[in-house]
């Protein structure tokens, strides 16, 4: 028998976060879950988890054009709002709307 190797394990675990986190069924926005303005008083934590570092997790919100989450983002200039992406650079999406466009 192969012996697996600590980087192999570690790819492994990371792989079935991130399948479980796009399994797991996110509460829509009616709920108590977000404020006056539409951005989450608390963000789901499987969405939290999937996030890539470099993005502001206090002002999401999800696009109703698409249902994928945005984050507000600051720039020297003006403020917009960008997609909110996973560590790969895929867009987070909530899965009913995703499901609903691909089918």
């Amino acid at each position: 028998m192969r012996k697996i190797t600590m980087s192999v394990r570690v790819w492994i675990a990371g792989c079935a976060v991130l399948a479980l986190a796009a399994c797991a069924e996110v509460p829509t926005t009616t709920d108590k879950m977000t404020n006056d303005q539409g951005f989450f008083n608390e963000l789901p934590e499987n969405v939290r988890l999937v996030a890539a570092k470099n993005q502001d997790l206090t002002a999401v919100k999800i696009d109703p054009s698409n249902g994928c989450y945005v984050y507000r983002y600051r720039g020297p200039v003006e403020t917009t709002f960008l997609p909110l992406r996973a560590d790969n650079g895929r867009p987070i999406c909530t899965q009913t709307i995703a499901a609903a466009a691909a089918g």
